[in-house]
């Protein structure tokens, strides 16, 4: 996600978050920002023939196999290939149907889901309407704690009103929750397994869900190993490989270092410090792929300095974004043109052109900036940034932004953070207390654009410096109560003009999502629907 997911991108590698200019597919490498050509498409070469195995790296352990808890990359990464959704998001970030075969809408705040026939768990049961009420359930239980819980906010109920029908009511008008069921909210797993209590999605407990592999250990601090599920419903996403090794490095030299010695066959979020040595080897191929995200600024103090919008402009103005992208993403990227990124706009791609690619480039010019804040009364004055060595790439975007302050007459000082409590800016409002900005790198589940504006309205969790638009929360409404796909972009669009205007978000630079394939694999979707599609299934021999 965006804001609240910023938790969990920047507790990762936080220069591989957006998209490129060509997130659908591009047919000829585009030229970035950072002179770097690459290519953007959403698989890989497909697989030549089966694997008894590969292993795969993550950058950090997963926290939890909960699908209610899980918030964060290494987490949804694994659990992609286990759980499932009722819907599904695509390679190409289309959203078909999943565990449901289709879902019909008889009035706007009533949505029924048809299940699939026939699906078996993990242990071989068959999954059923209670499962899916039980799952969706335990997602609203205050009891539970689930980021996603703000996806229910408007629902009312959850009835099983058939053996394979659920039928959902909501209280007002809400089509991201329908697009939604794509993601983590829509996840489906068996109701008898939910009673582990407390082990649940531990290292202790058990998992039982429908995907094409099925947990197998969990060695903490090791590692965690799926194994193929012989009875998986889908035959075009039966898994290639009878298992999947997923490896923890935290280090960014060391994890490069796996790839090129094979002890790691492949990676998403690959270290942009690495990108140069990568693609030169002859060890594998490192891939762009489509990706729904961007780096911004977030605004937490509208009573500061950035409280006046000259300000916040000057500030967009001075940013050398040409060469934050050549520090923090190794050359691959693009100046962001809004806040929400261009391949968060996939789900009506003809419209993309004309609502996003004609935005002007974001302007760079220092003695305009400089003017802005003389205008402002603003010399002088004070502006505080929270920095961490969660990421390398958050140290870059801060000492550029403290480098552009200076030039422009503000006195920006960097404040210092452990990542635990970097973390706690996005979960905390006293976490923010004495800061202005804070660096932010979070990605749209879907690939509607209106995802990623819900939390700029009035009073939302991620709305983290109280903005407040009563005209952009007016059409945010609107927006999501128009269930055409191509009407609602041309809304979002507006959203997108207000946020373009009063900054309370300001966009740094977009990136295309990363993977790493060693030589003897192949197969795996390039982008960030890794998160939610059963992408390690798709692996398999790069040669028959």
């Amino acid at each position: 996600m965006r804001m609240p997911r910023a938790i969990a991108l920047l507790a990762c590698t936080a220069a591989l978050a957006a998209t490129t200019a060509a997130c659908s597919g591009a047919t000829k490498p585009p030229v970035s920002a950072g002179g770097t050509d690459f290519k953007v498409t959403p698989l890989s070469p497909p697989a030549q023939g089966p694997l008894d195995s590969f292993t795969w790296s993550l950058y950090a352990e997963p926290y939890t196999l909960d699908y209610a808890l899980a918030y964060d990359y290494p987490p949804n990464t694994v659990l992609a290939n286990v759980c499932e959704q009722l819907l599904r998001v695509t390679p190409d970030l289309k959203i078909e149907p999943g565990l449901a075969v289709k879902w019909a809408q008889p009035d706007p705040r009533t949505l029924v889901y048809t299940l699939r026939p026939g699906v078996k768990f993990h242990d071989g049961t068959t999954m059923t309407a209670d499962d899916v009420v039980a799952s969706l359930k335990r997602q609203m239980a205050p009891e539970t704690g689930s980021p996603w819980g703000s996806s229910f906010k408007n629902v009312d109920a959850i009835e099983k009103t058939g053996p394979l029908e659920v039928t959902i009511r909501l209280g007002k008008d809400d089509i991201l929750f329908q697009e939604m069921m794509a993601a983590s909210p829509g996840t489906v797993v068996s109701a008898a397994s939910l009673a582990q209590g407390k082990d649940y999605g531990t290292p202790k407990g058990k998992l039982n869900c429908t995907g094409p592999f099925a947990l197998d250990t969990w060695a903490q601090g090791d590692s965690i190993t799926l194994k193929k599920h012989a009875a998986y419903w889908d035959p075009k996403l039966a898994a290639k490989s009878e298992k999947v090794k997923f490896t923890f490095i935290e280090d960014a030299a060391a994890r490069s270092n796996a790839f090129l010695s094979g002890s790691a066959d492949g990676g998403y979020m690959v270290p942009s410090s690495s990108f140069a040595q990568l693609r030169s080897s002859s060890k594998g191929s490192l891939l762009f792929g489509p990706n729904t995200a961007g780096s911004n600024l977030a605004v937490l103090d509208f009573h500061g300095a950035l409280g006046d919008l000259k300000v916040r402009k000057a500030l967009s103005m001075a940013l050398d974004r040409k060469n934050i992208i050549k520090a923090a993403a190794g050359g691959v990227g693009v100046p962001a043109k809004a806040p929400a990124a261009r391949g968060a706009w996939a789900l009506a791609p003809e419209k993309t052109a004309a609502l996003f690619d004609t935005l002007p480039e974001p302007a760079y010019d220092v003695e305009a900036a400089k003017k802005l804040v003389q205008e402002a009364g603003a010399t002088g004055r004070t502006v505080t940034v929270a920095t961490s060595s969660m990421a390398p790439e958050i140290s870059v975007v801060a000492n550029a932004v403290q480098a552009a302050g200076r030039q422009i007459g503000l006195d920006v000082k960097l404040k210092p953070v452990s990542p635990d409590a970097y973390s706690s800016i996005f979960v905390d409002p006293n976490a923010r207390t004495g800061l202005d900005l804070v660096i932010t790198n979070g990605y749209d589940n879907t690939p509607d654009p209106l995802e990623f504006y819900q939390y700029l309205r009035t009073g939302d969790f991620g709305n983290y410096g109280n903005w407040s638009n009563a005209e952009f929360d007016v059409a945010f409404d609107r927006a999501n109560s128009e269930p055409d796909a191509g009407k609602r972009a041309e809304l979002t669009a507006r959203l997108q003009k207000i946020a373009l205007d009063e900054l309370p978000v300001i966009p740094v630079y977009e990136a295309p999502f990363s993977v790493f394939l060693g030589k003897r694999i192949t197969g795996a979707p390039t982008g960030v629907v890794q998160l939610y599609y059963p992408w390690a299934a798709t692996i398999g021999a790069a040669k028959r």
